[in-house]
This record gives C-alpha cells, sequence and structure tokens, in this order.
C-alpha cells in the first residue's frame, strides 16, 4: 500500500515539476519495493520489519522538513504510530514514538525554523504536536489491550488443542492423539524399516474396585495406573488412555523381546504400589498383551494382534503380560 501511495505523490510532484522532491519519493519507493523483494526471498520477518521502520522514519521526517503538497503532506505523520506498534514490539514501538515526537517539537520550534525555514503556523504547530501525544499514547493503550487479547486467545486455543488430544482425568495422551502418534511412527516404519512395539495393558478386577469401593477410588486407581506407566517409559514413548481402564503404550523402534521386557516391567512396577482409600489397601495387577510390527502388516492389525495377547492373558490367570505368539511371564 505504501509503494503505490509513494508513486502518486511522486507523479504529482513531477507535474508540478518539483525536481528535488520528485527524485527523493521514488527513491524511496524503490526502498519499499526493495524491501518486501528481499523479504520475499528471504523469509527474514524481524530484518523486514526493522528496514521497514527505518525507511518509513526517513520518509516522514522528508515530509516534515519539505513541507510537501503545500505543508499537508506532515499529516501523514498520523499513520506513523499505528503502524510502527503494529509491526514492532511495544519496546520499539516507544522508542521510535518518543524519537518522533521529539524530532516533531524539534522542528516546530525555532531551532528548526531556523535549520528549515518551515512555513507551519504557529497554531498548526501547537494543534500538531498535542494531537501527536494524544494518538501515541492511544495507539501505546490499543497496542496492548491488542496484545493481551491476542495472548488470551492463543492460550485458549492451546488449552482446547490439549484438551482435545489429552485425557482429563489422567493427562495422558487420549485414544486419538494415540492414534496419530502410531500413524506417525507407522510412517517412520515404512520409511527406515525400523520396527516398533505396542503395549495394550488393562486394569484387572476393575468393575470389582468400583462396586466395593466406589467410583472415586477407582478413579485414583487409573490415575496411579497412568502414573506409574509414565514414570516407568522412555521419554521417546507414548503412553495413551486407551478406553476405560485401558492403556495402550507405544514404544518407537522396540523388538518383541524388549517389548514384552517393557511390559513385565510395566507389571511389576503397577503391583508394586497399590492405591491406599480411606484406610483400605487396594491391590493393583494388570494385564499385557504385546505386539511388534511386521512386514506390510496395518496399524489395526497390529492392535488387533496386541488385544489378542491381552485377552491371552486374561485367560491364563491375569497379572501377567502375553506377546501374540504366545509367550507369557
Amino acid at each position: 500500500a505504501a509503494t503505490p501511495t509513494l508513486a502518486f505523490f511522486a507523479y504529482r510532484a513531477y507535474l508540478r515539476e518539483d525536481a528535488h522532491s520528485t527524485p527523493v519519493l521514488i527513491f524511496f519507493m524503490a526502498l519499499l519495493a526493495l524491501n518486501g523483494l528481499v523479504y520475499l526471498l528471504t523469509r527474514r520477518e524481524a530484518l523486514q520489519r526493522r528496514s521497514f521502520i527505518a525507511i518509513v522514519t526517513g520518509l516522514f521526517v522528508f515530509f516534515a522538513i519539505t513541507a510537501l503538497e503545500e505543508g499537508s503532506a506532515i499529516i501523514w505523520m498520523f499513520a506513523y504510530p499505528p503502524v510502527i506498534f503494529y509491526i514492532s514490539t511495544p519496546r520499539t514501538g516507544i522508542i521510535a514514538c518518543a524519537g518522533g515526537l521529539g524530532a516533531a517539537i524539534i522542528l516546530f520550534s525555532p531551532i528548526g525554523d531556523a535549520i528549515f525555514n518551515t512555513s507551519y503556523s504557529t497554531s498548526f504547530r501547537v494543534t500538531m504536536v498535542a494531537v501527536l501525544v494524544f494518538e501515541m499514547g492511544s495507539c501505546y493503550i490499543l497496542d496492548q489491550s491488542r496484545r493481551r487479547a491476542k495472548s488470551r486467545l492463543l492460550k485458549l486455543a492451546a488449552e482446547f488443542e490439549y484438551a482435545a488430544t489429552h485425557d482429563a482425568l489422567t493427562s495422558l495422551a487420549n485414544r486419538r492423539e494415540g492414534m496419530d502418534r502410531l500413524a506417525v511412527e507407522y510412517e517412520r516404519y515404512l520409511r527406515n524399516a525400523r520396527p516398533f512395539s505396542v503395549v495394550l495393558l488393562d486394569i484387572d478386577w476393575f468393575k470389582n474396585v468400583n462396586d466395593e469401593f466406589g467410583h472415586q477410588a477407582g478413579d485414583e486407581v487409573i490415575v496411579r495406573v497412568a502414573q506409574t506407566l509414565k514414570n516407568e517409559c522412555r521419554k521417546v514413548d507414548t503412553i495413551a488412555r486407551w478406553g476405560g481402564e485401558e492403556y495402550l503404550a507405544l514404544l518407537p523402534e522396540t523388538e518383541a523381546g524388549e517389548a514384552l521386557q517393557t511390559g513385565e516391567r510395566f507389571r511389576e512396577a503397577i503391583h508394586r504400589n497399590p492405591v491406599s482409600y480411606q484406610g483400605r489397601e487396594i491391590p493393583l495387577t494388570v494385564s499385557a498383551g504385546v505386539a511388534t510390527i511386521r512386514g506390510s502388516e496395518s496399524i489395526d492389525r497390529l492392535l488387533q494382534r496386541a488385544d489378542e495377547a491381552l485377552y491371552q492373558a486374561k485367560g491364563l490367570g491375569r497379572n501377567r503380560v502375553c506377546c501374540y505368539d504366545g509367550s507369557a511371564s
């Protein structure tokens, strides 16, 4: 928008045969166009903003000291504060506006008259400075309000995104997020042929816990198991709440034997950490099924094998870990 505007003023200066202003306006127009071109080539946003501020500042100084358009071009200075605050940080905006205001005061003072011999009337000078002070203060207040609103919106968006991908009770990844991470790991497996494994865990006799101790105790059991799994897994692993009392552990770059050992470590850690509820101890055990990706099978087939291994573990008496090939611990 700035470049066409300058082209318009340059054309008007040319029609007036203003040999001084025309090349200067064309020069600033070229600088703005060059700044935009450099940004398109480098995508360096910070450099583009700093350069734009410097160019616009120089342009407004030129408008002020030359009294272009019979002195009316200086009114464009009112566009300076909102533009600067919008494209820069509050600190940069304050410094730039304070510098601009100081320069305007000097320009309208006897010192400015002695140096530049401007033709502005006294009433215009007083009004211009007063309005600039008011506008700069208003722009700062509005900019702060805009930034706070943006921060609140970003925070709210992050909270919504977290809520959409995590289980509210345990703060684990929910099933949808677990499936998304499975898909990512599956794509990686197809690229580099490094297998990954899943461990599907189910709390044993969970219905009995709810019936005997109540649903609040059941929630504490679910949270305790989730926390234990998080403590026992690696940083690269993903633990997801898969269902009511079911969990899925995604183990990247993990062969079947190592996955079986991991499942057994999960089982032992959970068994060692019973829940104490209202003075009573609730023993915890889990059954787990382990499956490792193989060949070109799908994610659905992998999960089906883990589910079959889980049911095998339950059929063998619970509190154990089974691999799909039938091995158990």
